[in-house]
């Protein structure tokens, strides 16, 4: 696969992906201007990352049948219902369905986008895989600015319109795509994705996937609340999260490139650990500035490791379950960011930012020391990408998983 036609496919990823971050910028305008009490707020953002959780178990695994471009197509088309549901909606139950229809859509299309990727080029796993995680972070941040440049002179719908719109323009990126689907004589025996857990490697990918979204878990729900408290400006608090974020832009695709050079399963947990000691550090560190400088050193730490999770998971999967792998690994780190954001809130509320934080950290420790020994000696040395062959490898399945 071309690098032009990744590009195309990460289009798309970062459209989809700003229309989670527009919808996380207007809540207080839907509490302001629409009477949604601030309870239900939290239930708008939840139903999203539920019904996402659902498509990536029960749908994703359709791509690997043969349907990897429809599922994509299908994917992006709810996701643009949503989109204008959300802009129409000002009332909770229309917005609540228009947050669980978009979710639906996003479950389905990035575990598909991801394995069309993966299969045309499995040579360059690493920069492609590393170029999809820089378009997803990318499209996230947007959403903030078109929001703040389109709802003070437009309204609430205008961004989630103007992202509909841009999403339909782009859809014939998708169409014009040659897509490797799987032959009718060759479509995988299991439905789901559940057997794909006998196998080390990609349950190590997943406890990967995990201890990386606990951090971005407890991050995101930390850090404005963190800074506040020690009397930061809000200045500082959003410069931190921009930080965060840009060097996952900015060095995802190089990131990959290391992973696929060193092995995903070495770089992988190096970051994580040193990801841990950077989020443990937060519940000690005593002033703001100092907090802002220790976050750019870790941001650009991840920026360098992050993208070693889906190559883990991408070498490790045999080639007709690409998506169902993806799937499941999109699934966990849904799980885990969703019910971290929830726990960090408690333990910050009961012992201060040294227990959240620290807490995050030996939890962290623990997934990236697990996943480096579950994923076997064979996986932890190897440098050159090779996806697997379609019959599952007995030597390296997990006892005691249906």
């Amino acid at each position: 696969m071309s690098r032009w036609r990744v590009l195309q496919f990460g289009v798309v990823t970062a459209l989809m992906a700003s229309g989670y971050g527009v919808m996380f910028t207007v809540l207080d305008d839907f509490r302001d201007e629409y009477g949604i009490a601030a309870y239900w707020l939290g239930t708008i953002v939840g139903i999203g990352f539920l019904s996402s959780f659902l498509a990536q178990i029960f749908l994703a695994p359709v791509a690997d049948r043969g349907h990897a471009r429809r599922l994509v197509v299908l994917g992006v088309a709810l996701n643009v219902v949503g989109l204008l549901a959300m802009a129409v909606g000002e009332t909770l139950p229309v917005l609540l369905t228009g947050r669980f229809i978009s979710g639906i859509g996003i479950g389905m299309a990035f575990p598909a986008i991801r394995r069309i990727v993966i299969n045309a080029d499995p040579d360059n796993i690493g920069n492609n895989v590393g170029t999809l995680l820089a378009a997803d972070v990318a499209g996230f941040a947007a959403g903030p600015a078109v929001s703040a440049i389109l709802v003070p002179q437009f309204g609430i719908p205008a961004p989630f319109l103007t992202i509909a719109v841009l999403t339909v323009l782009c859809a014939p990126l998708v169409l014009t795509v040659q897509v490797d689907e799987t032959p009718p004589d060759d479509l995988p025996e299991a439905r789901l994705a559940f057997d794909l857990l006998r196998h080390r490697p990609i349950v190590a990918g997943l406890m990967m996937g995990s201890a990386l979204f606990l951090m971005i878990g407890t991050f995101d729900a930390l850090w404005a609340i963190v800074l506040d408290d020690l009397d930061a400006s809000e200045l500082v608090a959003n410069a931190g999260i921009t930080i965060f974020a840009l060097p996952l832009i900015i060095f995802g695709a190089y990131g990959g490139r290391l992973a696929q050079r060193v092995g995903p399963f070495r770089l992988g947990p190096l970051g994580l650990v040193l990801g841990a000691l950077f989020m443990t550090s937060y519940g000690f560190l005593p002033a703001p500035m100092i907090m802002l400088a220790v976050g750019t050193m870790h941001a650009l730490c991840d920026g360098l490791t992050a993208s070693s999770t889906g190559v883990a998971v991408g070498i490790a999967a045999p080639r007709d379950r690409q998506a169902s792998a993806q799937g499941l690994l999109g699934a966990a780190e849904t799980l885990t960011g969703g019910l971290t954001a929830v726990l960090a809130g408690v333990l910050y509320s009961a012992g201060g930012r040294t227990l959240a934080y620290s807490v995050c950290g030996v939890v962290m420790v623990a997934l990236a020391g697990g996943a480096y020994l579950v994923a076997g000696s064979e996986y932890r040395s190897r440098r050159t990408i090779e996806v697997p062959a379609l019959e599952p490898d007995p030597a390296t399945a997990v006892t005691g998983h249906a």
